[in-house]
């Protein structure tokens, strides 16, 4: 369970958990990020919360969204999303 930091709001912290786990491959490319379901059982805070932390990095490049589906890592970080060779 995270130590909440009252200085900051919870989702974004929990944007930044999620964040920690792209750079070290705990979500690697196109993999599924937790649904709002999951979020929700792992840190203990509501469903609007959870849409939050998803919409924000969906908002900011980290993920994508696929109908039906749910949420992916977007890509390598340092990737030109531009560039089909995938170079920085």
């Amino acid at each position: 369970m995270i130590e909440w930091r009252a200085n900051r709001p919870k989702w974004e912290q929990i944007a930044d958990v999620i964040r920690e786990r792209i750079a070290d491959g705990t979500y690697p490319p196109d993999s599924p990020v937790p649904s709002e379901h999951k979020i929700v059982q792992e840190f203990g805070v509501d469903r609007g919360t959870a849409r939050k932390v998803l919409d924000h990095l969906r908002e900011t490049g980290v993920t994508y969204a696929v109908r039906g589906l749910g949420s992916f890592v977007a890509g390598k970080p340092d990737q030109d999303p531009t560039d089909p060779h995938g170079s920085p």
